[in-house]
């Protein structure tokens, strides 16, 4: 997985699967952008992931997760719910605003 920090007035989460960056996926008018300038940061493992998750979750952050992997973590750090996660052509993803 891929995890970039934006820095912004908030912070920006940006977390990919490896496997989606540079690929878009379209269903009707909704599409999913996995490009490489937002999503491309450093390569992590998922205690990794995790981690960042909880940290970033504390401060004024939003966060931008695509793939499997990826949701499945946030899944687990409890910063989303099964209710949150949206599917584009099979590839789920979900937002969070805190």
């Amino acid at each position: 997985m891929f995890v970039k920090i934006h820095n912004t007035y908030r912070d920006i989460i940006a977390i990919c699967d490896s496997n989606l960056i540079g690929r878009k996926f379209e269903q009707g008018k909704f599409q999913l952008d996995c490009k490489e300038s937002f999503y491309k940061g450093e390569r992590c493992e998922a205690k990794k992931v995790k981690e960042i998750i909880k940290k970033m979750s504390e401060e004024d952050a939003t966060f931008n997760i695509i793939g499997k992997k990826s949701v499945n973590c946030a899944l687990k750090t409890g910063i989303i719910t099964k209710e949150g996660i949206k599917k584009i052509q099979n590839v789920p993803f979900a937002l969070v605003l805190l």
